[in-house]
């Protein structure tokens, strides 16, 4: 059997007992610990019959890497799809997708804080390329509040080539550049959608640039030259929904 990997906090551990309840091998709780939300994991561990044990809460300590919330559950490793997942999303989706790109994205705080306003702004995936970007992990899953579990996140080797084939579909791709001319509140996001936000600091890629169909802005009237990528990431996204009447795509 793989290596099992530990995901913990009360929102991701109930999000994978909810989701994908099979990768659940077992559920570890904090001993003394028995309150409503504990009792609500309980109960989705009983129907999916996943073992539950007790163990010291410094036990715990040592396991995760943040706050732990007195809930870890031992896993399979973690899913992150490969680019025909875009293809079958596309597929079957009805209305105007929306897509987020992430390039060179590697703080793991900030991919989960970005699966987190994607999953809430009804994007449909998160792309990012595998090579130098962060990846599913603990504290991926703590930070996203549950939306790893249902969001896709896929890895495409070429994110280049990757933009080519979804403009071939049909969408549009936007990129954010702190040095483009127009704002986001001034292009059009309607229609099938994929939104690339760069890295902090760097930005995007110069291939990932020279493929975008359009580059836009937010506007900044502060001393900062940016925001956290998370933090536009969000913006940009809650744009596009505010554009489409607050109607997930």
């Amino acid at each position: 059997m793989s290596q099992l990997e530990k995901v913990y906090g009360v929102h991701a551990v109930e999000a994978l007992l909810r989701h994908h309840p099979r990768r659940v091998k077992q559920l570890w709780l904090a001993e003394g610990r028995g309150d409503p939300r504990v009792q609500t994991l309980l109960g989705l561990a009983g129907e999916s019959r996943v073992p539950v044990g007790n163990k010291d809460r410094r036990e715990l300590d040592e396991w995760a890497e943040g706050v732990h919330q007195g809930v870890v559950a031992e896993v399979s490793p973690s899913q992150v799809w490969g680019e025909a997942m875009l293809d079958e999303l596309l597929d079957r989706h009805e209305g105007a997708p929306l897509l987020l790109v992430l390039d060179g994205v590697t703080d793991p705080h900030n991919l989960g804080a970005c699966l987190r306003t994607a999953d809430a702004a009804g994007a449909l995936a998160v792309i990012v390329p595998k090579d130098k970007s962060a990846t599913l992990n603990a504290t991926v899953r703590k930070v996203a509040c549950g939306a790893a579990e249902v969001i896709p996140l896929v890895a495409v080797t070429n994110l280049a080539r990757t933009l080519e084939k979804l403009q071939q579909k049909g969408l549009w791709v936007v990129g954010t550049a702190g040095e483009a001319t127009q704002m986001i509140y001034e292009q059009d996001m309607t229609g099938p959608t994929v939104l690339v936000m760069g890295a902090e600091g760097k930005g995007m890629r110069r291939l990932t640039r020279e493929h975008c169909d359009y580059l836009v802005k937010l506007p900044m009237a502060g001393s900062v030259s940016s925001l956290n990528v998370s933090v536009a990431a969000g913006v940009c996204l809650f744009e596009v929904v505010r554009q489409r009447g607050g109607r997930k795509s």
